[in-house]
């Protein structure tokens, strides 16, 4: 930028490291000590490598006395505090406030003399200060105000100004007129710059040189012809629209003035700039008219101003809110001005969609819809699995656009490193186990939490894991939120993502209720994650207002809209297994829980009773995991009925508007804002492909045959040799058991499948139905079957139908359930519904090992991709719990002993006698004798509900 003046480029020496260089200059030495420092150990009795970090010391040498800080994360905070040890050791006091803010008054006065002086405005060889285009652009007026510059401009477009202005009074941050009365009083003092009485003009002092004159004015205009300019004017009052305009610049105009007529102002010099708005690299900005400012000016100017503009109506809550400053009247929100990067004017269109996406942009839920590019079909997910199987941006990425649009603070990250409570006869092999996998290339969630009671200790995995604690303070570093959850994971960044994802659950579930007061919110909140009312509700005091206006449609009507979401699902599912219109060939590949699965889908809005039909939304290619709400309900009802290569279509309601005008192009923009009276929305869907689960994966490639096809060899070869005629599937989820029987010789002649999930069951009877409908084929085992049914209910409830079945099967799903419940169920099969025979199985936990230690992809594939392929601590992210062997067989010796059953435990997958035991573990409880007199005086309870029935007859 060339040489800056010496009065321009006086520095204010604030710091304590300043200050000593101020009276020491190089005789200060400062030399840096790199630390290497353990970080938190839960068991530091173990000989188990601890994860270590790299901190700072620094030594600080003065000709008096040497100073060692304490350590830092970073080098220059180990600097500052050895430069505070030694002023205090020194007894010399830090600068004042009043010295400090003195100080910044004759830096901003110099500054504005500068900006007014032949040598600023000479800078014509070097890169473009944004004044020298306003300077131009005054300066070619051929009006009274030419050369006469408004004083806002100097804040807006001078960082130098701006941040001065901060030091002198803090509050300038939020009150625009502030900034815009300090400049205009050192503009007076400047010497160099001429101020008006009663208007906020600047101007230069003294005659501009024939070459500073020749050197702004000469430079050849970019058009001979003005441009036209897309707008938005925000009215101040909440119940008037948002509507688009038009900026019409000349050629030789200046675009302030433009502004100034759009709004209605005579005067260019009452217009005030805001911020930039959406990115920082933006130029989007929002111009409005000053208020009259009283005299004289003093510090509560701000609250006198607001109050004032309360009181008549004319604070502008949409246009503060967007810009976290008081906006005052009516504003224009534009895309234009004078950069670094172009000589010339730069402008962008703002239009009404800009403006919707930047709205619902704010909200946590609606910028991850932003960075999928899917408005109207995804969803903020509700748990951050892996990175592999995350789409979007990260939530540390949402967290921080949300906390910086907000004009908060970064969030501040804690990571801690714990050590799991291992025996220690197993902590030279745990440590073994450490030095030959690093956690850093890990991808996976670590562990999903446990029961919370004693034994949860045990279902922690040997190794290291790591929590994250996130903080979000507020500008002036007041804490507004504190997130400390309990669940560890394998991987530094999958505690950084879920902590991250908490955060903005919370904060999109406390944006969809305004109506709510903020204390309540804490009433029924996730463990772990606390608030402070007072610092929340001063950080987000615009929200209830705006949102109640404007934002209505997008966060009052969001909750109804989900909610009506949901009633219209269990409306149609409650009439229908198949409540969707789905087309094509069934080529046997459904998604399930963990699924990686990619769709196109079109998204239309369509007129009832017109042949309207416009696209808003479409993409060829969209992927997301099955099981984390990443996308709508409906989509997801509808793709997990759907198999692969098949298409399928239905209708929903409209979504809050905000969301439409959001997605549709500005094409659509008048036919939107014209009526959306009788108005859907229609979901046209193509299941492209599926990648199985994390868990199925993994077991196919250790696996052969794979592990769930052993379960059922398992399960069939019992039946067999029982001579079982009925079979009660408990958890059949979508048949995938009962199925896989008809397609092998059994005895059974009855099957029953009992699950809480109706889009599970109505998957279970499509498929049962379609084999057992085939023609009579003697060669089918399937023939023996002469009655199917599929019930609605839970297992952990008993239905007088189901009892004493010859055959019982509750394969891999305890797991899925709270422990206190999997343990109620045990009480409930064998108390109440007493099959002659039951079969449980559940992953051994211990075996996780083998499979976290297998390499799933070729020795020559990418390292990526064998990072993708890592398995979890618990091998689902659904799993509430993991029993050990040892848990498993308390569990089921109880159970046994309590209910006249006998038990053998078994498995598949690997083998008893070889450390660590079976993959899944087995338990078959076998009937005693049964009481006559109490099977006689049972209760008939009938509290499932049939879904689907079956008879041969």
């Amino acid at each position: 930028m060339g040489e800056i003046p010496a009065v321009q480029a006086k520095k204010s020496n604030y710091t304590p490291k300043s200050v000593i260089h101020q009276k020491y200059g190089s005789r200060a030495c400062y030399k840096i000590e790199e630390v290497r420092e353990s970080v938190q150990n839960s068991c530091p009795g173990l000989a188990i490598p601890q994860q270590s970090t790299c901190l700072f010391r620094c030594n600080l040498q003065l000709p008096e006395l040497s100073v060692t800080s304490e350590t830092f994360r970073r080098k220059k905070d180990a600097e500052q505090n050895a430069a505070h040890m030694a002023l205090e050791k020194l007894g010399i006091q830090p600068t004042t406030d009043s010295s400090r803010s003195q100080d910044a008054w004759d830096e901003l006065v110099a500054r504005i003399s500068y900006l007014f002086s032949d040598e600023f405005l000479s800078w014509q060889h070097q890169p473009q200060h944004p004044l020298i285009g306003h300077f131009r652009a005054a300066l070619r007026r051929e009006t009274e105000e030419r050369g006469l510059l408004p004083a806002s401009i100097f804040a807006a477009y001078d960082m130098k100004i701006n941040n001065l202005c901060k030091t002198i009074n803090h509050k300038v941050d939020r009150e625009p007129h502030l900034i815009v009365t300090l400049i205009m009083k050192a503009a007076g003092l400047s010497g160099s710059a001429a101020i008006s009485l009663g208007q906020l003009w600047i101007w230069k002092q003294s005659l501009y040189s024939s070459d500073i004159l020749q050197a702004l004015t000469s430079q050849p205009l970019s058009s001979s012809e003005g441009i036209w300019i897309q707008a938005i004017r925000i009215p101040y009052s909440i119940e008037k629209p948002v509507e688009q305009v038009a900026l019409y610049i000349s050629s030789d105009g200046y675009f302030i003035d433009s502004i100034a007529q759009k709004l209605g102002l005579t005067d260019t010099s009452q217009i005030l700039v805001s911020r930039t708005v959406g990115k920082a690299s933006s130029e989007m900005r929002l111009y409005f008219s000053a208020l009259e400012l009283p005299v004289p000016l003093d510090s509560s100017l701000d609250d006198l101003l607001y109050a004032k503009a309360v009181t008549d109506g004319s604070f502008n809550e949409r246009a503060s809110y967007f810009s976290s400053q008081n906006i005052y009247g009516n504003a224009i929100l534009a895309s234009v001005g004078y950069t670094w990067r172009f000589p010339d004017l730069f402008h962008e269109d703002v239009t009404l969609g800009t403006y919707y996406r930047m709205l619902i942009g704010r909200l946590p839920n609606g910028s991850y819809k932003l960075s999928r590019e899917a408005i109207l079909l995804s969803e903020l997910p509700e748990a951050f699995t892996t990175r592999s199987n995350w789409r979007g941006s990260f939530p540390s990425d949402l967290l921080g656009m949300f906390c910086r649009q907000h004009w908060l603070s970064e969030p501040v990250y804690c990571i801690t490193s714990i050590t799991d409570p291992v025996d220690s006869s197993e902590a030279s092999q745990a440590s073994k186990k450490l030095k030959e996998t690093n956690p850093d290339e890990e991808e996976t969630k670590y562990a999903d939490g446990g029961s919370g009671d004693a034994n949860e200790k045990e279902s922690i995995a040997l190794g290291g894991s790591f929590r994250c604690e996130v903080k979000i303070l507020s500008k002036g570093q007041d804490l507004v939120i504190e997130c400390s959850p309990e669940d560890s994971y394998r991987k530094q960044n999958d505690a950084k993502q879920n902590a991250a994802l908490k955060v903005l659950s919370w904060l999109n579930k406390y944006l969809m209720k305004l109506d709510m007061h903020v204390e309540k919110l804490s009433s029924g909140e996730t463990h772990g994650l606390h608030f402070f009312p007072e610092n929340f509700s001063k950080e987000f005091t615009l929200c209830p207002s705006v949102h109640a206006g404007q934002l209505a449609s997008v966060l009052r009507k969001c909750s109804l809209w989900a909610s009506s979401c949901m009633d219209q699902l269990n409306t149609t599912q409650e009439h229908s297994a198949c409540s969707f219109k789905i087309e094509g060939l069934d080529s046997g590949v459904f998604p399930s829980n963990g699924s990686l699965i990619c769709i196109s889908y079109v998204v239309s809005l369509v007129r009832e009773g017109e042949h309207m039909k416009e696209p808003l939304e479409s993409s060829d290619e969209f992927e997301f995991e099955v099981g984390t709400g990443a996308v709508i309900p409906q989509v997801e009802a509808c793709v997990t009925q759907m198999s692969m290569n098949q298409s399928a279509l239905f209708n929903t309601g409209l979504p809050p508007h905000d969301f439409i005008f959001a997605a549709a192009g500005d094409s659509l923009m008048s036919i939107l804002l014209s009526s959306l009276d009788a108005c859907f929305l229609e979901y046209s869907i193509f299941l492209l492909r599926v990648t199985q689960a994390l868990e199925d994966r993994m077991e196919q490639a250790l696996f052969s045959p794979p592990l769930s096809k052993q379960r059922v060899e398992y399960a069939s070869r019992h039946i067999n040799e029982s001579c079982a005629t009925t079979l009660v599937d408990f958890g059949c989820g979508s048949g995938s058991l009962l199925d896989s029987l008809l397609d092998i010789p059994t005895s059974l002649e009855k099957m029953v499948g009992v699950d809480i999930s109706r889009k599970s069951l109505g998957r279970a009877a499509k498929a049962l139905h379609s084999k057992l409908s085939e023609n009579s084929d003697p060669a089918k085992p399937s023939l023996g079957i002469k009655s199917a049914l599929l019930y609605d209910g839970s297992i952990t409830v008993f239905d007088s139908r189901l009892s004493g079945f010859d055959i019982g099967t509750c394969l891999e799903v305890i797991e899925h359930m709270e422990e206190e419940q999997a343990h109620l169920f045990g009480d409930v099969a064998l108390s109440s519904f007493r099959p002659r025979i039951l079969i449980v199985s559940t992953p051994n936990y211990e075996y996780n090992s083998i499979l976290q230690r297998t390499d799933l992809s070729n020795k020559d594939e990418d390292s990526d991709e064998k990072m993708q392929s890592l398995p979890c601590k618990f091998r689902n992210h659904d799993h509430k719990f993991e029993w050990t062997r040892e848990q498993f067989n308390k569990w089921a010796s109880d159970l046994a002993m309590r209910h006249n059953y006998s038990v053998e435990i078994s498995g598949v997958g690997g083998s008893a006698d070889v450390e660590p035991g079976f993959a899944s573990q087995i338990a078959i409880f076998r009937r005693g004798p049964i009481d006559v007199e109490c099977s006689e005086n049972e209760d008939i309870v009938h509290p499932y509900e049939v879904i689907w029935h079956w008879n041969r007859s």
